[in-house]
């Protein structure tokens, strides 16, 4: 059946349609906004996936270049694989609708969305998060509460839902939520040091944008009188789930402790207890030790959130709002150009900084604008020896590109604007250790880096990640959650920022209910635990080092005028690459006329600057040149004052007395002085008498005059 409706979304209109494209899928809906239109789809499997003890979801987002009509580059000239904007999407698509499902649900799923058609002002990438909600909820897979994602903007003092890229580029914040009619369930967002008051007001507004996305698919629901096919979950054993509590309780709590042992420790002592847990029950009977194999991790779930919410007690012992021991170091690899090993517990971060030139700039493909430079980078790794384990390495998972993204525009934030520091910069943060929240230790390991290398931040930035634990109306808020309580908590958020305000924020919320006191609540804490991590940071390095390693590039700007710039660049660029040769510095100029000299040698870079003046200088009235003289002919000489640059030196300029031949007194070749009398358009006069006189005043008296006949 075919159905299409919309409302009035920011002043803009917006649309879900289905029923006319891809009718052979469980679930498929078109969304507009402007001419912006994403396809999404969805199919789930009618039988369950075997073998698998979680929920086979997969969620892939595409941007196809034809969408924008553009043709990809590269060789192929057709998409590869996905890039960092689509799996980030494809993240953010994932996070809000996976714990929707019900409990024990294993029907392999999939939710397709491409972006067939992209305007210049609005991006699809919100617009698959409530494309992903239609397409379940309107279909007949056990989806059953819509959601729906918004971006909002704060420009000029006023909250913007779904801001075009043109008002985002002038927002203080990128604010991107995603939720039900009840409740906020995912946040993503970058900021310019924004108020955790003004967070918190963002994040009601989004909400309220949100219910009219979630009551438009409740409308088509009803309109399409959606039959959805019939799934059970399996019951929970509640007597052996008592059984279990009764005889394994303290046992459990003892190895859940690590306040005396380390994480791997709690997990060798957790798997003995499993395995004393299964061999309980009678081996003749493997259905019981079966179901109690699966109850073990509800078990365990229902103990730390008992010790949490009633014993008011961490696994670790720490208070609430404690943060674990810090150590920091800076600069302790000798090559590299900024180092620090940021250590949090049992989560250590070995960061770098590497300061590159504009050649070291990377391009990315975006269907805004085609291709843009990026020269702030950051990568992070996450090696499996860092939480033990022996796994695959190569190139990095969605998990690591979304961590690195959310550290990337934590510290983004702070960076020089290009005018003012023309470097390239790129971060790498490899995970040594891992105990919670690697990401938030790259965030303060990236800060000390970039200040170790010399990078004229404008300030420190550090990130502490925050849990929930809630249940009716008792609620406990944590500080630097570790393994569990990221786990088993209801919500995890990080939170990364200056002592001025909010950078970088990420949220995922499994409760319903959470009202603005909790969060603000919980904010408020996260303040508190970032300054005490910024104390710690500031022991070590307060501000940026004021001298850059001596095996980083130098780079000095100057600026030209923009018709100069040919005459830097030469025929073919002959005259960059000669001085390039000659000095060994990395040269880029600029549109605007602003050159970028880079090298190792700041003899070398002032001889290229040097060079590079002489190109584009010009001729100054009353100015003295050491010319050359270039061509004799009968009227004077032409004299090259700057190099390309001639100025006409005639014959009664040459001396102070008549001269019968220019070639009596000049050769072509022979260097002097002269003194610019004259400008005329092109045209440059010159003259070498009147130095003479200057010369001969000085000395006290005129020679007599020469015999002129």
């Amino acid at each position: 059946m075919f159905l299409k409706q919309g409302i009035n979304l920011g002043g803009r209109e917006f649309t879900i349609e289905t029923g006319r494209i891809a009718k052979q899928a469980d679930g498929a809906v078109l969304v507009t906004q402007g001419e912006t239109v994403v396809l999404v789809t969805a199919v789930s499997a009618r039988n369950p996936k075997s073998g698998v003890d979680f929920f086979p979801l997969t969620v892939d987002y595409r941007e196809y270049g034809y969408a924008a009509g553009r043709i990809p580059g590269g060789y192929f000239k057709r998409e590869g694989r996905p890039t960092e904007k689509e799996i980030l999407t494809s993240r953010l698509t994932d996070r809000p609708i996976r714990p929707l499902f019900p409990d024990g649900y294993a029907h392999e799923t999939q939710v397709i969305s491409m972006v067939i058609s992209a305007d210049d002002e609005h991006d699809p990438d919100v617009l698959s998060i409530t494309g992903a909600s239609a397409a379940l909820y309107l279909s007949d897979i056990p989806f059953y509460n819509p959601i729906a994602g918004v971006r909002v903007g704060l420009v000029d003092g006023k909250y913007v839902v779904n801001p075009t890229y043109e008002q985002l580029r002038n927002s203080v914040l990128n604010l991107i939520v995603a939720g039900s009619e009840e409740a906020i369930c995912m946040v993503e967002a970058g900021a310019k040091e924004v108020s955790e008051s003004v967070m918190v007001e963002a994040l009601m507004f989004a909400h309220g944008e949100i219910k009219k996305l979630c009551q438009l698919q409740r409308s088509m629901y009803e309109a399409l009188q959606v039959q959805k096919r019939e799934y059970t979950p399996k019951p929970v054993n509640e007597e052996m789930l008592r059984e279990l509590e009764e005889k394994f309780a303290t046992d459990l709590r003892a190895a859940l402790d690590v306040s005396t042992q380390s994480k791997i420790a709690s997990y060798a002592a957790i798997d003995a207890l499993k395995k004393r847990v299964i061999e309980s029950y009678p081996e003749d009977v493997p259905a019981q030790r079966a179901e109690a194999a699966e109850l073990f991790d509800r078990f365990k779930e229902r103990i730390f959130r008992d010790d949490i919410l009633n014993n008011r007690r961490r696994p670790d012992g720490r208070r609430f709002s404690e943060i674990r021991p810090i150590s920091i170091e800076v600069g302790w690899l000798p090559r590299t150009h900024g180092s620090s090993l940021f250590t949090r517990g049992e989560t250590q971060a070995m960061v770098t900084a590497t300061l590159g030139t504009s050649q070291d700039v990377q391009y990315v493909d975006s269907l805004e604008t085609g291709e843009y430079k990026r020269r702030f980078m950051l990568n992070y790794n996450f090696p499996p020896f860092s939480v033990g384990e022996t796994g695959r390495t190569g190139s990095p998972g969605r998990r690591e590109i979304g961590h690195g993204a959310l550290a990337a525009r934590s510290l983004e934030a702070v960076m020089p604007a290009e005018d003012q520091w023309p470097y390239t910069v790129r971060i790498v943060s490899d995970i040594t250790e891992s105990n919670g929240s690697s990401s938030m230790a790259t965030v303060c390991g990236g800060s000390l880096s970039l200040m170790d290398a010399g990078v004229p931040i404008r300030a420190a930035v550090a990130g502490v990640a925050m849990g929930l634990v809630m249940e009716d109306k008792k609620y406990a808020i944590l500080t630097d959650i570790a393994g569990a309580e990221d786990h088993y908590g209801d919500m995890d958020f990080k939170v990364a920022g200056t002592r001025d305000g909010i950078t970088g924020l990420q949220m995922d919320i499994k409760v319903t209910g959470l009202n603005p006191m909790i969060l603000a609540e919980a904010l408020e804490q996260a303040r508190k635990g970032r300054h005490y991590i910024l104390d710690k940071m500031e022991e070590m390095i307060t501000e940026p080092r004021t001298e850059m390693s001596k095996y980083a590039p130098r780079i000095v700007t100057i600026q030209i005028p923009p018709d100069k710039i040919r005459d830097v660049i030469g025929p073919g660029g002959k005259v960059i690459r000669g001085i390039q040769e000659k000095t060994g510095a990395k040269i880029d100029i600029t549109d605007d006329g602003r050159v970028s000299i880079a090298t190792a040698s700041g003899d070398a870079a002032e001889a290229a600057m040097q060079m590079v003046r002489d190109l584009t200088a010009e001729a100054e009235l009353n100015k003295t040149y050491l010319g050359t003289v270039s061509r004799i002919v009968d009227f004077g000489a032409f004299i090259e004052i700057l190099p390309g640059l001639d100025g006409l030196l005639h014959v009664s300029e040459i001396a102070d007395y008549r001269v019968r031949d220019v070639r009596d007194e000049l050769k072509e070749g022979q260097q002097v002085l002269v003194k610019c009398i004259g400008i005329e358009g092109n045209k440059i006069r010159l003259s070498r008498k009147v130095l003479l006189k200057e010369e001969k005043r000085a000395k006290g008296g005129d020679n007599p005059p020469r015999d002129e006949e």
